[in-house]
């Protein structure tokens, strides 16, 4: 089970990674607008979320891609609170969505620390 968890947080990672790149606009519209460099950083943050997702592949490069993963979701949660503001201004029909999003992320936190602690890694 841990396996096919692993390969589901890849896919996800690999997923919203690549839709920086395809989606750019989306990620600068939630954006805080206090952040400098924004396109730089949603090109810079996809590219980590793939580069992430590769290195989970390798039993050696795991554990540091997962604390890597960590920081990126902890660093990317402004934009978060961002897109439920947004949301809320605009009356945006799709408001729950941004309001899910904000306790998804400690839950993906946790997920991604699954890969971070353990110590069996040969084994997932």
């Amino acid at each position: 089970m841990h396996k096919f968890s692993l390969y589901i947080i890849i896919a996800l990672f690999s997923f919203t990674g690549l839709a920086h790149f395809i989606w750019v606009d989306f990620f600068l519209d939630i954006m805080p607008p206090w952040i400098l460099w924004q396109k730089e950083l949603v090109y810079l943050s996809g590219g980590i979320e793939l580069a992430c997702a590769i290195l989970l592949m390798f039993h050696r490069t795991r554990r540091i891609a997962a604390w890597c993963l960590i920081a990126l979701l902890i660093a990317v949660f402004p934009a978060n609170i961002q897109m439920l503001i947004n949301y809320l201004h605009e009356h945006n029909p799709h408001l729950w969505i941004a309001i899910v999003r904000l306790p998804f992320q400690p839950l993906l936190i946790w997920w991604v620390y699954s890969f971070a602690k353990s110590r069996n890694l040969k084994s997932q």
